[in-house]
């Protein structure tokens, strides 16, 4: 490839690198490292309210204040996947509300921009002083909500967790244990924007702070989940 493009004239050089640029497919996996709030994964953030970037045992990290502040990005990671992996290693504090949206990917309607009724989250809910998670999922006709308040987990400490859809089936796991699974088809989403903190609609803020979130568009195994980080 590369020994054919260097024997085009210029401008057939030129063409053939932009067609070859636009023959890329999509990335299939993105990383979103919360240790900025300037931008995400490379992509521009717009900042509500004043998340603040900190130091903590594992790296800096972004702290939301549960009242006001997010970060929007104007874009969806997982648009376009037919199966996915969905992962987010996060802190929820212990004052924080009972419900809260901690992470959203919405789909826009891409005639009129407005949101739709497709999207993805991560939400928690405090139960008995400690955190359960719950993820929902909603794409075409097809929805599922997984929630399972029977496994708690101790607030103020650092957890992964993740979401996986492998085209029949949605699991949601706090680290490598699975919480929940439910049979569904989700057709693949479409383009749109995403909110870290808060759902799109700005209710029911996040408590707390996020570390990193890393999106592939292909249904992981547990082995091959994102890695906790170790202690500074």
């Amino acid at each position: 490839m590369a020994a054919r493009l260097r024997s085009l004239p210029g401008m057939a050089l030129g063409a053939a690198l932009v067609g070859a640029a636009l023959a890329r497919p999509a990335a299939a996996q993105e990383v979103w490292r919360f240790d900025q709030t300037a931008a995400l994964g490379g992509h521009p953030v717009k900042v509500l309210g004043h998340p603040a970037v900190i130091d903590t045992p594992i790296g800096k990290a972004v702290a939301f204040n549960g009242v006001g502040d997010a970060l929007l990005v104007d874009v969806h990671p997982l648009a376009g996947a037919a199966a996915w992996t969905w992962e987010m290693i996060f802190r929820p504090d212990a004052d924080g509300a009972a419900e809260q949206r901690v992470f959203h990917l919405q789909v826009r309607d891409p005639a009129t921009g407005a949101d739709t009724s497709d999207r993805l989250l991560f939400e928690i809910r405090i139960v008995k002083g400690q955190w359960c998670l719950d993820s929902a999922a909603f794409s075409g006709t097809g929805k599922a909500t997984l929630l399972n308040c029977e496994k708690l987990h101790p607030l103020g400490q650092w957890a992964r967790v993740t979401a996986v859809y492998d085209g029949t089936t949605l699991r949601n796991y706090v680290g490598d244990e699975m919480q929940g699974e439910a049979a569904v088809t989700l057709p693949p989403q479409g383009e749109g924007h995403t909110s870290a903190g808060v759902r799109i609609n700005q209710v029911f803020w996040f408590k707390g702070a996020m570390y990193e979130a890393r999106f592939t568009k292909r249904a992981l195994a547990v082995k091959d989940f994102l890695k906790m980080p170790a202690r500074k």
